[in-house]
């Protein structure tokens, strides 16, 4: 009779995989990872039958816990800039204090396994902030640019600024805050 798989042991197999992954990018051998997660090699591949499927399966995970810090009190009735700068302002605190989450979520966005099936998965907790980038093009508050260039606009930029408030963390909210106002210069129609 074949043993009930853990979720303990799904998760430590997971949070080796951020560690390692963040350490030696997404090429590292699925030996080390086991070997972090302090479990064997044939046990990773009974939670995850391929590393690839191991990398997306992490990938939903991080997402899932971004759109948990970023979505956490979403103000759902203030004004546009509000909740921009409230999305904006949870992804810069999640970085900062997620860093290996934040890098090996950056590579696995650019790394060519990644599913459409986990894309989607992905994305399914944003569904909200969709909506409002929708609705914003919709009212013409953002410049008429497709969602997915200003969705790339902003995770560029994100990225810079928790790159920054890493650096300099005395002038972490300095440069979270300068971020978000370039964000919103760049993206909205001049009133």
């Amino acid at each position: 009779m074949a043993r009930a798989k853990s979720e303990d042991k799904r998760n430590a197999i997971l949070a080796a995989a951020t560690e390692v992954f963040a350490e030696r990018g997404l090429a590292a051998a699925t030996s080390a990872i086991s070997q972090a997660a302090g479990v064997a090699e044939g046990t990773l591949f009974t939670y995850f039958n391929t590393k690839d499927e191991l990398i997306n399966a992490l990938y939903c995970a991080i997402k899932l816990e971004l759109a948990d810090a970023m979505m956490s009190d979403f103000p759902r009735r203030a004004s546009l800039r509000t909740r921009l700068q409230h999305v904006w302002d949870g992804y810069a605190r999640w970085g900062i204090a997620n860093p290996s989450q934040h890098k090996v979520l950056q590579q696995i966005v650019v790394w060519s396994g990644l599913t459409e099936e986990s894309k989607r998965a992905g994305t399914a907790p944003f569904l909200e902030v969709e909506k409002m980038a929708q609705a914003a093009v919709a009212q013409h508050l953002f410049l008429d640019r497709p969602l997915e260039f200003i969705a790339a606009t902003l995770s560029a930029m994100a990225d810079t600024t928790i790159e920054f408030m890493r650096r300099s963390p005395k002038q972490a909210d300095l440069y979270r805050n300068s971020g978000f106002e370039m964000l919103w210069a760049a993206t909205t129609r001049k009133k």
